[in-house]
């Protein structure tokens, strides 16, 4: 999206928004909407100075060596660095797409993208506290394993050219060293405050780039979590998403609609496990939230490719399932008795 396509978006939200002062029906919308803007405005300008920093400082030869090459070591490199970044699922987005925009492969961006709300450290550590580490061990470790198939799977749609290519991605001569490269960039660094300032001019160009790309989906995806949140009854939750293939659907049907940040998740997705001691369907309810997220096969659509953003659920949607199947039977298997 354009800057001006954002500020369209901006300003029909603003009118919706501002017409709950005259339509109490909409009040429910208006505050779920400011409760979600609560939860996630910060993460989205985290990733979006991280972004910014990495269109300044890190040149594409950089993440074309580390991430474009087809090899499976590749996707590990995508998984752990995805493993380091403490932010949440809108919040990576772009930081995926820079990656993108520096050359990063398709396979490596989705890795990336999907291992990085779920098993970065500060979620690690708030699944545990909710969870308890039996089953928090479970939820990540099967968060890194979706990623992980996933992007291997792409790398073979890629050679197929079932998948878009990225044709950011520069070739590089066999001999290149980036532990080189990275040392005389730094022996011609100056520390001064001219270069100070010219650093945040680039990061700040960098930003208002990536806000380009990013914020107008953020800003759907908000409005369409908070209608759902408003105006979707919370009985649902615990008469229909129960340990069965049909609360499975279910939940992943309304994961679909209400995910926005994965720390406001965990906490609805262990309010779930409470009521209906369904591990599977916590699991579903978090990683569904990602692997279905409109705001992040919209922005998938718009800025790689339709046939990446319609590989995406067609691959990762059965794991989900399959795992969270697994999870109930393990955790919770007189469901499956008799």
């Amino acid at each position: 999206m354009s800057g001006k396509n954002n500020l369209i978006i901006l300003s029909v939200i603003i009118a919706v928004l501002g017409l709950a002062y005259l339509w109490p029906v909409l009040i429910p919308l208006r505050e779920s909407f400011f409760i979600y803007t609560q939860k996630i405005w910060w993460v989205v300008l985290l990733g979006l100075f991280i972004g910014g920093v990495a269109d300044y400082f890190v040149p594409k030869t950089y993440i074309s060596q580390a991430l474009a090459a087809h090899r499976k070591r590749t996707i590990l490199y995508s998984v752990g660095l995805g493993s380091l970044m403490s932010v949440c699922s809108h919040g990576i987005l772009a930081i995926s797409m820079e990656l993108y925009k520096k050359g990063a492969s398709t396979s490596a961006v989705i890795a990336f993208l999907l291992a990085s709300p779920w098993a970065n450290f500060p979620f690690t550590l708030l699944i545990i506290g909710l969870f308890g580490l039996s089953k928090a061990v479970f939820i990540i470790c099967s968060a890194v394993l979706i990623a992980i198939v996933t992007g291997l799977i792409f790398q073979v749609l890629e050679k197929l050219n079932l998948v878009e290519k990225n044709p950011n991605t520069e070739m590089l001569p066999p001999d290149h060293s980036m532990l080189k490269d990275f040392k005389n960039r730094m022996r011609q660094y100056s520390f001064s405050m001219a270069q100070f300032k010219k650093d945040v001019r680039g990061i700040t160009q960098g930003m208002v780039s990536l806000s380009d790309m990013v914020l107008g989906w953020v800003l759907i995806g908000t409005l369409l979590a908070s209608l759902s949140a408003a105006y979707v009854p919370q009985a649902i939750f615990k008469n229909y998403m129960g340990p069965t293939v049909g609360g499975l659907l279910v939940t992943l049907v309304l994961a679909t609609v209400i995910e926005v940040c994965s720390e406001g998740t965990t906490p609805l997705a262990f309010e779930l496990y409470k009521q209906t001691g369904a591990l599977g369907n916590s699991f579903v309810f978090l990683m569904a939230g990602v692997v279905t997220d409109y705001t992040e096969i919209g922005l998938i659509w718009h800025n790689i490719g339709k046939k990446t953003a319609l590989w995406l659920p067609l691959i990762t949607v059965p794991q989900v399932m399959a795992l969270g199947a697994l999870a109930n039977w393990y955790f919770f298997p007189f469901i499956f008795s008799g």
